[in-house]
């Protein structure tokens, strides 16, 4: 339902069910899906892809260029999944040259004033809290939990079904399935509760720990603990997707509390 009281650029291409509300600006290049409302005062810039139902609250900013000086105005992409909620005041600017797009999945929640910088990539079911702050080039998996006033450092990695503590500073890769807080950012336990919701069994969630038990509390560095866990524990999609992230990281993932480096 297009508002007359909003402006939509006649290139964007909406579906015939989306509710548009007062005071919106939609943007040429932009393709909205069937069921999506937009709140009054949102803007909707080039590049926007958003998907079906989904909720965009009063004043959030969707695919705006990049805050980033080597951005010479390459086209680019925001795309955002189906059922994700964007509430008030969010901003989430598009890609640049680098991945081209910026992405969140289906099923977030983005709650009010946080900010998803140039080239992020995020799963799907994630819930970021209020003022949460993700800078660019960041990759979060599925099923991560930011809580309030949560700052990721660039290019760092968060693993699936990661809970992060409120006010934290991201400077290392978060592993999957663990609890992360404290200053410096710490591994403080796996999320069980997390992970009982969804479905995982007692003796998974115990694989899961006895495997973090090895990476922080016997005083290995992450080398000698990686080599360890290939070594003796069983083969599981859990310890091989640990191992892999591990493998994977280009910052170093985050410390044990009061581990040694």
């Amino acid at each position: 339902m297009n508002q007359p009281l909003a402006y939509v650029h006649p290139g964007a291409k909406i579906a015939n069910n989306v509710v548009i509300e007062p005071f919106v600006s939609i943007s040429n290049n932009v393709i909205i899906g069937e069921g999506t409302w937009i709140g009054s005062n949102v803007t909707i810039m080039e590049g926007a892809r958003i998907g079906k139902n989904c909720n965009i609250y009063s004043g959030a900013v969707i695919s705006a260029p990049p805050q980033d000086l080597k951005y010479s105005g390459e086209e680019t992409l925001t795309v955002i999944g189906d059922n994700t909620t964007i509430r008030e005041c969010v901003t989430i600017n598009r890609g640049t040259i680098d991945r081209q797009q910026t992405i969140i999945g289906s099923n977030c929640l983005i709650m009010a004033y946080s900010h998803i910088a140039h080239d992020c990539i995020v799963g799907n079911h994630c819930i970021f809290s209020n003022n949460s702050t993700l800078a660019g080039h960041i990759n979060v998996g599925n099923h991560v939990i930011l809580a309030g006033m949560t700052a990721v450092h660039q290019f760092c990695s968060i693993g699936d079904h990661a809970f992060i503590s409120g006010g934290s500073l991201v400077r290392k890769d978060v592993p999957p399935y663990v609890k992360a807080a404290r200053e410096p950012l710490s591994y403080v336990g796996i999320n069980s509760v997390g992970l009982r919701r969804r479905g995982f069994s007692a003796e998974k969630i115990r694989e899961i720990q006895d495997i973090y038990r090895i990476l922080y509390q016997k005083n290995y560095n992450t080398t000698q603990a990686a080599e360890i866990l290939e070594a003796e524990m069983e083969v599981t999609r859990e310890r091989d997707e640990i191992l892999q992230f591990i493998k994977d990281s280009q910052r170093g993932i985050m410390k044990g509390y009061f581990q040694k480096n």
